[in-house]
């Protein structure tokens, strides 16, 4: 059974009017204002569009930060994001456009500082362009993150064994759905930082979403770290990888905000403070 988003918060414990108590994000001013997007060479401080070398001449792109302290020559752990669904707007004002340009975490966590960050599309292959809503080609949405995560960091000094996949809503289901999609693309991350949903908790309208699939895909963890966060309640989350048998160190953090939005990276609250300590306690091999 696929349910609403509303229907969804309905089955946190006291439903959608227990969530409705949570203060609004908002009233926290941010700290953070996250780059705009531009063309040109990558450098500190600037984030930019690039395009996959197979994808030139086409509407497939994907957006790289390099941090403010970036030297040539050294060495970076780097943050590899997936965005949210586009075409959403509730009730309290939240809004994501789908847009690689418009992910938040990466940024939030580093600050902007230490950190290689890079947005990855979902390629609607077909038509040549980023899709904004799910996961476009699913094979060609992996096979452009096996490609392009390499040569960023064979490129700009990222290091291959500090990789952190990250994501919001939909990119939160893909830390999984795409980035466990085959043993290829799971080697990649040396830990997950899914924000709002997870792979497997419910089934959504497309194929593969049943928890058998998301099992298999869950077993390429591998006993990786895994900060799993979630505006109001992580208990869902929790019950369900605690069904499913696998084990890992699992870190929840619930967000004492009601808003389905990634933009509490941009704030000086404590839940970005606890996923700060985690980030940092990783080191790079681990």
């Amino acid at each position: 059974m696929t349910l609403s988003r509303r229907q969804f918060l309905g089955t946190l414990p006291g439903g959608a009017l227990f969530a409705q108590q949570f203060p609004d994000i908002r009233s926290v001013p941010t700290d953070l204002t996250v780059p705009v997007m531009t063309g040109g060479e990558p450098g500190p401080g600037k984030r930019v569009r690039q395009t996959a070398p197979e994808y030139r001449n086409t509407d497939v792109y994907h957006a790289l930060y390099l941090p403010s302290d970036f030297r040539p020559g050294q060495r970076y752990p780097v943050i590899v994001e997936y965005a949210g669904n586009g075409n959403y707007k509730n009730a309290y004002g939240d809004v994501s456009t789908g847009l690689v340009e418009g992910s938040n975490l990466g940024y939030g966590l580093s600050a902007g500082r230490g950190f290689i960050w890079l947005c990855l599309p979902y390629v609607n292959k077909a038509e040549g362009r980023n899709e904004i809503t799910w996961w476009g080609d699913v094979a060609a949405t992996v096979e452009y993150a096996k490609r392009t995560v390499p040569d960023v960091c064979a490129r700009f000094g990222g290091d291959p064994r500090a990789v952190i996949l990250a994501g919001f809503s939909r990119g939160a289901i893909g830390c999984n759905f795409i980035g466990l999609h085959d043993d290829g693309i799971a080697g990649l991350w040396r830990a997950f930082f899914p924000y709002s949903h997870y792979d497997g908790v419910r089934e959504w309208p497309y194929a593969g979403s049943d928890r058998a699939s998301a099992l298999e895909r869950l077993r390429r963890l591998r006993g990786r770290p895994v900060f799993i966060s979630h505006e109001v309640s992580v208990d869902a989350t929790r019950d369900y990888l605690k069904s499913t048998g696998v084990e890992a160190p699992f870190t929840f953090q619930p967000l004492a905000f009601r808003n389905h939005t990634d933009a509490w990276a941009l704030r000086d609250i404590p839940e970005r403070r606890a996923a700060r300590e985690w980030l940092a306690g990783l080191g790079r091999t681990g």
